[in-house]
């Protein structure tokens, strides 16, 4: 088989956006993606055997999940069906699966693309599992979402994931200049004057996103004053169809929980320049610095704790201000708290022990509270012995009663706080080892 011959599903209509027009007909003319697609890789060999399998096409947006779904029904001749959570329900699913039926039995191979498969729901999700098993069709879905949280293990178990990367600089600017010199489907009835550094200046703005790059230079040709079929493209234009566009940045999807990601860890691992960088990168991707601010009073607790207890209202003063402030001096406040705990002492031995102490009371029965730890406010409780031989801390020596127990009797003492030699822990861990050896010398006396 001739892997760049085919022709895809039809010619685009002149009239066509730029990026539907320029979608690769053959696999030499697809950009990226080298790592699924380059000599002897998997989907490559695939395509070459014409053995193909049901699959989840997972990246970003504008990498080329749709246009490789295209190619691969073109390549094997199968009929290419798509749908979309937002317009097809169960019963649609049930009516392609049907007409894949009668394509199969007439010797025909059929394609369902699932644009969004992150969409559907678990009924939708379950719909395709006969026709898959059965093979009447191949299922391709395609999502901008990690497919483990999103598709039915049902499903996820009876397609192979294929990770689709965002597109370097130099392939988009490859696939610019092929718009700009493509007369047939791209801009090349024009001759066009533009820099270098102006096409690695749109592909800098697009950020690995090919739809995105081909959509700024049609707008920019849009504006260009064309003359005895020339013109000229310059920074003004990118300028002027960018200045109301923003980063992509999807509030609910994975480039979300990355960043909000890579800010906590760069706290944790005590770099405030990377964090400042990744606090930066979500304000400017539209994040709501509230949201960046409730994150930050958790990195206080869970990763500076009791090493630097100033960290927690330092981070808490942080969201005031913001919310009393708004920007940009709520976002000045968030980024001072963000470097302080940054360059803090670390330590995650609440968070430890708090978590152990979770588990431990879920797994334990709930014990009574011993007698001498109830309050006696009756003479009753005070004849049942409650409170009886509490010994009250601030009466003894150093305000501690050394020996006395505070679990219940049915529960062996446990050590779950264990401070960090860090920061302030490195004092607290000191003085609670003092105590220890306290009611080691109690308990031997009282044997």
């Amino acid at each position: 088989m001739n892997l760049n011959l085919f022709e895809a599903e039809g010619k685009s209509e002149s009239h066509a956006p730029l990026a539907a027009r320029l979608r690769p007909r053959a696999v030499n003319e697809y950009i990226g993606q080298e790592h699924l697609l380059g000599p002897d890789r998997p989907l490559r060999k695939a395509l070459e055997k014409d053995s193909i399998h049901s699959m989840i096409l997972w990246g970003p947006p504008g990498v080329g999940k749709t246009s490789l779904a295209k190619l691969i029904a073109a390549t094997t001749g199968a009929e290419f069906l798509t749908m979309s959570a937002v317009l097809h329900g169960v019963k649609d699913i049930r009516e392609f699966g049907e007409l894949a039926k009668k394509h199969r039995q007439a010797g025909m191979r059929t394609i369902v693309f699932v644009d969004e498969v992150h969409r559907f729901n678990k009924a939708q999700q379950d719909a395709f599992l006969p026709y898959v098993e059965d093979g009447d069709f191949v299922f391709v879905g395609a999502t901008t979402e990690n497919p483990s949280f999103e598709l039915n293990n049902a499903l996820l178990s009876r397609a192979r994931v294929y990770l689709l990367k965002s597109l370097s600089q130099d392939d988009l600017v490859g696939l610019l200049r092929k718009a700009l010199t493509d007369a047939e489907r791209g801009l090349g009835h024009v001759e066009w004057q533009v820099a270098d550094d102006l096409l690695h200046k749109v592909a800098m703005v697009a950020d690995g996103d090919a739809r995105q790059a081909l959509n700024l230079i049609e707008t920019m040709s849009d504006l260009a004053e064309v003359s005895d079929n020339k013109g000229e493209l310059n920074e003004a234009m990118l300028a002027e169809v960018t200045q109301m566009s923003l980063k992509r940045f999807d509030k609910g999807g994975d480039v979300f929980y990355d960043q909000i990601s890579a800010l906590h860890k760069s706290v944790r691992g005590s770099n405030p320049d990377a964090s400042l960088y990744w606090f930066a990168r979500m304000l400017d991707g539209g994040c709501d610095p509230l949201y960046i601010a409730r994150r930050v009073v958790r990195m206080a607790s869970e990763d500076i704790g009791n090493a630097d207890p100033r960290g927690l209202p330092l981070a808490l003063a942080a969201w005031d201000v913001q919310e009393r402030l708004g920007s940009p001096e709520g976002e000045l406040a968030i980024a001072q708290a963000i470097a302080y705990l940054a360059a803090a002492p670390k330590s995650n031995a609440v968070y430890k022990a708090f978590n152990q102490v979770r588990d431990l009371v879920k797994n334990t029965p709930d014990y009574p509270v011993p007698l001498h730890l109830r309050n006696a406010p009756t003479g009753l409780m005070k004849e049942l012995g409650y409170g009886h031989e509490y010994r009250y801390a601030h009466d003894e020596p150093d305000a501690y009663a050394a020996g006395e127990n505070y679990f219940p009797e049915q529960l062996q003492p446990v050590t779950l706080y264990e401070p960090v030699p860090r920061g302030l822990e490195l004092k607290i861990g000191e003085k609670l080892q003092r105590l220890k050896n306290l009611d080691i010398e109690a308990t031997k006396k009282q044997k």
